[in-house]
């Protein structure tokens, strides 16, 4: 499902074969999987194949035990070996908003050697996937124009709302990120387990870190991908950020003599350009294929240039997309930006995004200061300001936004390039987190590694698997050092002309 068109393009906000072995022994373990508190049924999930799925009744206030109750939805990857570890591993989704069972086809084949003695459990965090969905469409063929134009996207925004609130779970106040830890605890005592392994990215590093500081016995150990402490206010970090990741891009352009060459004085002449915003171009719609003529404006450039920087492979046809865009042609960035977060996995249940960033995000912006000399801020909080207003808030305790110190290991993952979890927020998480934590840093990838870096995922397996938390805190990871920056794009067309000026 695609999100909101008044949310697409903004930036808010991971497959392997299974041998035929390997596919009946998982069958075979799924089959006789027991779970005390949790009534599983056999189903087929796409990408992961023979799977156990449940649903967990829960309420949806907590402090109203007999109110209105919710189904959360769990996908289990049993355990394929004899040998079964009692503590099974829990993945938790980025976002916020995205479904964990959703992307479990993409996550799982790269834990398989995990998944030989540990069960690995994705669960729909509430308001996302098929845990109570908080989720608005708008149609996708409608035309570019109106998809951009403000008052469609304040129409959007209000109908959007109207029908949350009149869905059988549409109290939107109850969908917290301290709420829905509570439901993964409920989870895991249902399957009887003592003790879970965590693995969040992005966004569900913060949602890991939530369920550390409530039930801190209950980890064995966690690993945060991509570290979004609990205080990193939206929309002031993002847009400081992405700002960051932006400048540092242009910087490498300007000491990369090729790029240079073929890029001169980007830096200026793109400020030029979008100085120069709005003015009429024509766009092929992604989805009908018409070629429409449109007033764009500097926020909706913004917007395609923002998901581009979360991977480095794809930041690095920017500088050239950005070429295309000043001299008239801005197909080249506008597909590149839509390029990100098309597919039904990767989409976003927005009610429950504005469910927890209105709450625990927003209200915070009073009391810190503005970062300067961003020209993302105002596209990135335009889309807060008018959803927050609206939004119904939940009530978020203070101790939320502290970091307790860790009983069990951590493992922190940070990529050197990432537009907005970058290293300094995951070295502030570990010197809160205390002595047993180990920070791996890879200097040229971008935003959450296990899903971009095979010996990431290698390192988060060792760590987990470790049989001493002192093993698990040695680990290492040195390739990650040696994962080189890709080139900068080069229009093959550009290199033909080369190659006739060189020819004597």
């Amino acid at each position: 499902m695609s999100p909101p068109d008044w949310v697409r393009g903004s930036g808010l906000g991971l497959c392997a074969a299974t041998s035929l072995a390997l596919f009946h022994a998982a069958g075979a373990a799924a089959e006789a999987a027991p779970y005390p508190g949790l009534a599983t049924t056999s189903c087929q999930v796409q990408g992961l194949g023979k799977a156990l799925c449940a649903d967990l009744t829960r309420p949806l206030d907590p402090a109203r035990p007999s109110g209105p109750q919710i189904k959360v939805h769990v996908v289990i990857k049993p355990a394929v070996g004899r040998h079964k570890a009692a503590d099974p591993v829990f993945f938790l989704a980025g976002g916020p908003g995205q479904s964990a069972a959703s992307l479990s086809g993409m996550v799982a084949p790269g834990f398989k050697r995990l998944n030989n003695r540990r069960d690995l459990v994705f669960v729909d965090q509430r308001g996302t996937g098929q845990s109570a969905p908080l989720i608005c469409e708008t149609p996708r063929a409608r035309s570019l124009a109106t998809s951009i134009d403000d008052k469609t996207l304040d129409s959007d925004l209000d109908a959007c709302l109207a029908h949350l609130k009149s869905l059988p779970h549409g109290d939107l106040r109850f969908y917290t990120t301290t709420i829905a830890m509570q439901d993964l605890d409920a989870v895991r005592a249902a399957m009887g387990a003592e003790q879970v392994n965590l693995v969040g990215v992005s966004y569900g590093t913060r949602a890991g870190l939530e369920y550390q500081r409530q039930f801190p016995a209950r980890v064995r150990r966690q690993v945060i991908d991509g570290v979004a402490p609990p205080d990193m206010a939206l929309p002031y970090s993002i847009a400081q950020d992405m700002q960051l990741a932006f400048d540092a891009l242009l910087q490498r352009c300007e000491k990369d003599e090729g790029c240079q060459q073929r890029h001169p004085q980007l830096r200026a002449r793109w400020a030029t350009y979008m100085g120069s915003l709005p003015r009429k171009f024509e766009l092929r719609h992604p989805v009908t294929g018409r070629i429409e003529s449109l007033d764009i404006r500097a926020k909706d450039v913004l917007g395609w240039v923002r998901p581009p920087l979360y991977v480095p492979a794809l930041s690095a046809a920017l500088p050239q997309a950005m070429e295309e865009a000043m001299a008239g042609r801005p197909q080249a960035l506008f597909t590149l930006g839509a390029s990100m977060g098309s597919g039904k996995a990767g989409s976003l249940s927005m009610g429950m995004h504005f469910s927890v960033v209105c709450a625990e995000d927003y209200p915070r912006l009073p009391q810190l200061q503005a970062p300067t000399g961003t020209v993302f801020l105002a596209q990135v909080r335009e889309v807060y300001d008018k959803a927050c207003a609206r939004w119904p808030k939940g009530q978020v305790d203070p101790a939320y936004y502290q970091i307790p110190a860790a009983q069990a290991p951590v493992l922190l993952l940070s990529g050197g390039a990432d537009p907005v979890t970058p290293p300094v927020h995951a070295a502030r998480a570990q010197k809160a987190l205390g002595p047993k934590t180990v920070h791996l840093v890879a200097p040229n990838l971008g935003h959450g590694l296990m899903t971009s870096a095979t010996c990431a995922t290698d390192a988060i397996q060792q760590f987990i698997s470790a049989e001493s938390d002192t093993q698990a805190l040695a680990v290492k990871a040195s390739c990650l050092d040696q994962i080189p920056a890709p080139p900068d794009f080069i229009r093959p067309g550009h290199l033909a002309g080369q190659a006739r000026k060189e020819t004597p």
